[in-house]
């Protein structure tokens, strides 16, 4: 693992109570390490104890009794309010809130499912409110500033073909993170979003990267500026910032990271269109496979 040193004190989040969702996993999971690192006290959300319970030794490696999980799903809101209120009853109030629970798979739109859509739209979108209400409401009632932060994309703001529903859900928790800003500023709660470009997480590249047809997708490296792909590190500086006390005036904005590929051409799955039926057929296959062995070591 390249290790820089930390531009951060080691203190830099001392006192803060951050909530990880999708924190068994990916992005989630790598975060969430950094962040105990600097002091924080971080709850991990997700689906499956097995991985949270990983998730959790991993990111407390050098921070002992910092990192708790709950398993949670975000699309069921009456779970979500349990969940808080168990944080608040037993550890005090969260300070932070990172919307990263995401589901995603590429596919051609006409073969989508309506179930396929909602299990990565409402995912996205429906958990990524949930989440926020839930807290945003109590820390509203309770006079609480807080900082609200979600993982998008840089699909935002071009859209993507062949994810469709993760890039309708996370234009939505735009949407979102934009009109909050406003509406809540005068509690002293923040809401902002990184859109990263890629950055390698197993599980993820291997689901995005289906066949050897697909070198046009948005995670080569050879469509980004700065010729490669971000690193878990930079993620979590720029994540330390955001949920640090640095910059209370910054709201409302959605942070592009991807060493300038979305100015030079979207970082999407545009070239994809030319893979034909029989490609998609094989990236399937793959795709099932990359799951079903990602489920297995998982579930070790």
């Amino acid at each position: 693992m390249s290790h820089h040193t930390s531009p951060f004190r080691g203190d830099a989040l001392a006192g803060k109570r951050i909530l990880i969702t999708g924190g068994g996993t990916g992005l989630g999971r790598g975060v969430a390490k950094h962040l105990a690192e600097h002091g924080a006290h971080v709850h991990l959300w997700g689906r499956r104890e097995t991985v949270l319970e990983e998730a959790r030794d991993h990111a407390a490696q050098n921070a002992p009794g910092q990192v708790h999980f709950q398993a949670v799903d975000v699309k069921d809101y009456a779970a979500v309010e349990s969940a808080v209120d168990q944080i608040w009853e037993n550890h005090g109030p969260l300070t932070g809130v990172i919307n990263n629970a995401a589901a995603n798979f590429i596919a051609q739109t006409k073969d989508l499912s309506p179930n396929g859509f909602d299990a990565v739209s409402s995912t996205v979108m429906k958990g990524s409110f949930h989440t926020t209400h839930a807290v945003g409401k109590r820390w509203i009632a309770e006079e609480l500033p807080g900082s609200v932060l979600s993982t998008l994309t840089t699909w935002v703001w071009t859209g993507s073909a062949y994810v469709v529903p993760s890039a309708m859900g996370k234009s939505a928790v735009h949407a979102m993170t934009m009109s909050l800003a406003v509406e809540w500023a005068k509690h002293g709660i923040r809401l902002n979003a990184i859109a990263p470009g890629p950055i390698p997480t197993d599980y993820a590249w291997e689901m995005l990267n289906p066949t050897d047809n697909s070198s046009a997708g948005a995670t080569q490296s050879d469509s980004i500026p700065a010729g490669r792909p971000g690193t878990m590190e930079e993620l979590a500086n720029l994540t330390i910032f955001l949920m640090s006390d640095g910059c209370d005036y910054l709201t409302g904005q959605t942070i592009a990271m991807d060493g300038g590929q979305m100015l030079a051409g979207p970082g999407t799955f545009a070239g994809l269109t030319s893979m034909t039926d029989d490609d998609w057929a094989e990236a399937r296959e793959k795709s099932k496979a990359a799951t079903a062995a990602s489920k297995t070591q998982r579930s070790v």
